[in-house]
């Protein structure tokens, strides 16, 4: 394993473990990654004495800008370096037992064995030495190189205990196995399966962790699957299970929203890694459940599931803990909004249609069109090529009347202060309505968006409702 620890921090962490007489050995997740050829800089050190002296020894020979933070509760030291190369937890070797109520290890100094056994799953569990007499030395007791190769999800003991221990295990598992593209073994799964309730004892904070990393992951619909088959996703997300299952009158039935929604992620996956338009994407039909109705003349609908959709999104974000802020918005207006451009793709793409999306959009119609595109999961291939290219269209229209009209950042070219000092009136609903008259007539193409041709238009409007302008203003 020598060929994997060419950096220079190991044999800085050699020469200082042996300084100590210490024990000491990389572990964890960052050998395995180094396994996968996976990209990490969290390097995990496991030592059989102080941590936290081989911590500030580190953090000395590092020099200037190192920095190194003790975590007395956890047992654990982290040193940054100057460059930012490297985050490298320090932890003691110690055994775990467990009370029933919480997740929280009673901890006892012990051995590495001790230490691997206390560790999630068998890939993390492999160490290598770091000492300079065994530098290099692997110990994996587990056969997580195995199953590294087999591309399996496995404990190191008994699955039921060690997800009973620390139920965010479960969630971790079904978030490497997606991650990875690996598989979780038949008894692991079971164990996940057996343990589900026990997920009430872990703070949703941890759970929407581990949600966001299967959201981002390079196919999420891996990991919801994995969550709805174990029977964790009806507790952890009931909104999404709830758009299971395909209903039928008489011969007419509607495609699984939740195949569908999961779909969807898939295929926006590949083109943002901005995790709130894939929220955005796993949300966009949430409203669908409330609003399936079966007309006997047209089947089943789900009239305004846009509108519901966007007014479950800030309950579903305050339940899971997701921030209540612009990302909340943001996810809001996406799932208002993606059905106005699959409504231009099945009708002629007129300006003024273009122009009112680009308005509502605003800043986020890129995004927008991203959602949309991958909106379009129909296996009849004329209809895909048909919303696609229209889409096509739709975006060179974008472009057109945005270089044209500068909608996107939309302000009114004539302001309500104009309105007031023109008519010599006060605030009140006239000025509001003189400016959706503007508004609305630079989004229909009457008037180019520019002052002197709104002016003009205010005049003829106001003079509709009977406002003439004050003298001093002739």
């Amino acid at each position: 394993m020598k060929k994997f620890l060419t950096d220079s921090i190991f044999r800085l962490i050699s020469r200082e473990a042996d300084k100590l007489g210490q024990p000491c050995y990389v572990i964890g997740g960052y050998v395995r990654d180094l396994l996968l050829q996976r990209p990490s800089k969290d390097i995990d050190i496991v030592t059989v004495g102080s941590s936290m002296e081989l911590a500030r020894r580190i953090a000395k020979q590092l020099g200037r800008g190192a920095s190194v933070q003790v975590f007395k509760n956890f047992g654990t030291a982290q040193v940054k370096s100057p460059d930012g190369d490297y985050e490298i937890e320090f932890v003691g070797a110690r055994r775990e037992s467990y009370q029933r109520n919480s997740r929280k290890p009673i901890v006892e100094d012990g051995s590495l064995e001790d230490d691997q056994q206390r560790r999630d799953f068998t890939i993390n569990a492999l160490a290598i030495c770091l000492n300079k007499e065994q530098f290099g030395m692997l110990t994996d007791p587990f056969d997580g190189i195995g199953d590294i190769e087999r591309k399996i999800i496995r404990t190191p003991l008994e699955p039921g205990i060690t997800f009973s221990d620390d139920p965010l295990r479960m969630l971790r598992a079904i978030r490497f196995a997606t991650q990875l593209e690996f598989y979780i073994d038949e008894p692991t799964f079971q164990a996940i399966a057996d343990n589900r309730e026990r997920i009430g004892i872990i703070s949703q904070e941890r759970i929407i962790d581990e949600l966001n990393k299967i959201v981002m992951s390079l196919r999420p619909s891996r990991g919801f699957l994995l969550l709805d088959k174990c029977g964790l996703l009806k507790l952890i997300f009931p909104e999404l299970c709830r758009m299971k299952g395909i209903e039928t009158v008489g011969s007419v039935g509607h495609k699984d929203n939740f195949r569908h929604t999961l779909e969807v992620l898939d295929r926006i996956a590949p083109h943002t890694q901005n995790l709130w338009l894939r929220w955005a994407a796993l949300l966009h039909d949430i409203g669908k459940p409330r609003t399936k109705r079966f007309d006997p003349a047209t089947g089943w609908t789900f009239y305004g599931h846009n509108v519901v959709g966007e007014r479950m999104v800030p309950k579903i974000f305050e339940r899971l803990k997701l921030p209540l802020n612009e990302k909340m918005k943001f996810v809001q207006k996406m799932v208002a909004l993606h059905m106005r451009p699959i409504v231009l793709s099945e009708e002629e793409v007129t300006d003024s249609a273009v122009r009112r999306l680009l308005f509502e959009a605003g800043d986020d119609i890129d995004e927008l069109m991203t959602l949309c595109e991958a909106d379009i999961t129909s296996k009849n291939s004329d209809k895909v090529k048909r919303y696609m290219d229209n889409f096509r269209l739709v975006r060179e229209k974008l472009k057109d009347l945005e270089e044209r009209d500068h909608i996107r950042t939309f302000q009114p070219p004539v302001s309500g202060t104009d309105i007031m000092e023109v008519f010599g009136i006060a605030p009140g609903p006239k000025i509001g309505l003189l400016k959706s008259a503007i508004k609305d007539a630079i989004l229909d193409g009457q008037i180019h968006n520019n002052y002197d041709e709104a002016f003009g238009f205010m005049l003829l409007k106001a003079a509709e409702i009977g406002l003439t302008p004050v003298k001093a203003m002739q």
